[in-house]
């Protein structure tokens, strides 16, 4: 355990016996800006952190534990727990965090949630928690009554203090107090250390937690209403960017645009600019394609933003071409030796991303960094993805697809698949607009026919005639599972008009896809549709918004209309925004992560677009 100091404890003042029932409790904070009003109580801590932008600090409230936080981290951490996924199941950081009177005395408390802070009202008075920076959370006390913070820590090494202490380990956590010190105690557990840290002050009192890699440890206390006040200047500014939307969609909208904001990393190691993550609470990391999606929504607010995220993977392009499936802070996922080994990326849509941004942004220099990337990385799909050199691209590695659990990939791998080769018509559909824009007119003309000639070569090689459906393959064999991706080709806009007749009649069919809830990724009239699980069943927010754009191109505007009115209306059914949902219930399966990046995103593009008359 490296350093024991056993027990210390500093005692400035002692707290005054009755000082809660003598004090007149303050009133309750509340919010000036109509944003963070709208959003009261949207943030379940019992489900949701409590985060901010760029921060990788989860609070959440023990659901097991009464009147207990923890606090965890948006890190995967390999080097401590070696892993693709055995971060979601490390213990909290701080497994047990507790508000408590002057003699350290756990406080009951009601906990009522804003984008910008949490407001506990507790017998003493209230206390309330913001973020001062992304390292560290403040603790606003009530005003002059004895209380403080309890909070269980395991590190290395301990070294209190006069002030409040540090610890280091893995990561690295100091805690102090600008108010009069009333206790300062530190008690080895037999594992870690419980920390009783009290005050007593005014409305400018905070106790701080910090927390993060560096040994350089922040202990400066900004003035608490100063640090509430910049919180809340902060978060009002970046709701009041948005474009305004109809009203049915409003409080829904501005949680997604929470969900965003809330799941943003900052840069640091191998993050070399911010990023937003899919989920803090469950996935930790930039993942390819679910940051182009996030992209779609910050072009209305922020050009660099957008940009970034697609500039990010960029940043982690192999020499070959190849762009990482996911990149974290310590490192990148490029291969992968399960359930097959192979390279592992995600689909190539970077490029009809990218040119949906620049519609929006009018950013030229984004174009100009990332074009000659993009070349590379559609060459690498086409050199190093075709292994019977028949002009069809496939899956290597089933994750690579981003339809992790598809019944797809059932028969084996490599697949030739229908999604990939219509993500690559339209990326190089993209790549076209873009070499025109960037005026190299011969490449732009080569990109267009490139795009044109594959997709008559996905009609000859993977549609059905007398199914009406496009199959994708694996070893020139069928693979007759019945998905939307067996519809996907009408994306192209290419097709001949009886073609796209009959892939819309499978998709209004209320026996295949046209469910409750449309679209579920495996049909329901397929036996293998599961509507718990993951791409076997359930409704994917961006799959829906693929096919809205797919159903306008090939002409079919009300029903691309009704698509997208369903979607809405799907993720405003539930309190929060989820990775996926059940096609009949359009209730989240259990396993489905919450406060969904690209599911915000996507709801956020298609609210708008609804609102300004772009989709009827």
């Amino acid at each position: 355990m490296g350093e024991d100091p056993g027990s210390f404890l500093y005692l400035r003042s002692p707290p005054t016996p009755g000082a809660a029932a003598s004090m007149e409790v303050p009133p309750v904070y509340v919010p000036t800006s109509p944003y963070l009003l709208a959003l009261e109580n949207r943030i379940r801590l019992d489900q949701i952190p409590f985060s901010d932008r760029g921060s990788r600090l989860l609070l959440y409230q023990d659901r097991r534990l009464p009147n207990t936080l923890y606090l965890k981290l948006a890190e995967r951490l390999t080097a401590l727990t070696p892993g693709l996924s055995s971060y979601r199941n490390r213990p909290p950081f701080i497994p047990r965090l507790c508000l408590v009177d002057g003699e350290g005395r756990p406080v009951p408390f009601t906990a009522t949630t804003y984008p910008h802070a949490i407001v506990f009202q507790t017998p003493l008075g209230e206390f309330r928690a913001v973020f001062q920076d992304e390292h560290t959370l403040s603790f606003g006390l009530p005003t002059g009554v004895p209380s403080g913070i309890s909070f269980t820590v395991v590190p290395d090494l301990a070294r209190p203090d006069a002030r409040g202490g540090e610890f280091k380990s893995v990561r690295n956590c100091a805690y102090t107090t600008n108010g009069e010190l009333v206790l300062n105690q530190v008690e080895h557990n037999g594992n870690g250390y419980d920390v009783t840290l009290t005050a007593v002050g005014d409305a400018d009192t905070a106790i701080i937690l910090h927390i993060q890699g560096g040994l350089d440890l922040g202990r400066a206390v900004t003035p608490f209403r100063a640090t509430l006040a910049n919180a809340e200047t902060r978060w009002h500014r970046w709701f009041a960017a948005v474009p305004s939307v109809h009203e049915p969609y409003r409080s829904q909208y501005y949680y997604a645009w929470w969900v965003l904001g809330n799941n943003i990393l900052s840069p640091y190691g191998y993050f070399r600019r911010e990023s937003v993550a899919p989920s803090k609470a469950h996935y930790v990391g930039a993942w390819q394609w679910d940051n182009y999606f996030h992209a779609l929504a910050f072009r209305y607010t922020d050009p660099k933003l957008a940009s970034d995220q697609i500039q990010f993977m960029l940043d982690h392009q192999l020499p070959d071409g190849m762009i990482p499936d996911a990149v974290y802070d310590e490192g990148t996922i490029t291969q992968l030796e399960v359930p097959v080994a192979a390279a592992v990326t995600k689909p190539p849509i970077v490029a009809w991303v990218a040119m949906h941004v620049y519609d929006q942004t009018g950013d030229l220099a984004m174009l100009r960094d990332i074009y000659e990337p993009l070349v590379r990385w559609n060459s690498w799909w086409f050199g190093l993805n075709d292994d019977d050199a028949d002009g069809i691209v496939q899956y290597s590695h089933p994750f690579s697809s981003g339809l992790d659990d598809s019944p797809l990939w059932d028969e084996g791998m490599p697949v030739e698949a229908v999604d990939l080769n219509t993500y690559l018509c339209l990326q190089m559909e993209a790549l076209g607009k873009m070499a025109r824009v960037l005026g190299r007119m011969r490449e732009a003309n080569l990109w267009r026919s490139r795009a044109e000639a594959l997709a008559r070569r996905m009609i000859e090689h993977f549609y059905d005639e007398e199914a009406g459906l496009f199959w994708s393959q694996h070893e020139h064999r069928p693979i007759r599972v019945l998905t939307p991706f067996s519809l996907y080709p009408l994306w192209t806009g290419a097709l001949p008009k009886t073609i796209n007749d009959r892939l819309v009649a499978h998709l209004r069919d209320p026996k295949t896809f046209w469910a409750a809830h449309p679209l579920p990724t495996v049909a329901l009239s397929d036996p293998r549709h599961d509507p718990q699980q993951m791409w076997r069943g359930p409704v994917w927010i961006n799959i829906n918004y693929i096919f809205v754009e797919a159903l306008q191109r090939a002409g079919y505007q009300e029903l691309a209309g009704e698509l997208t009115e369903q979607t809405l209306r799907l993720v405003m059914g539930q309190p929060d925004i989820y990775e996926y949902y059940n096609p009949i219930t359009g209730e989240p399966p259990p396993k489905a992560a919450p406060m969904f990046g690209w599911s915000a995103a996507c709801f956020i593009d298609l609210a708008i677009r609804v609102s300004r008359g772009e989709i009827r």
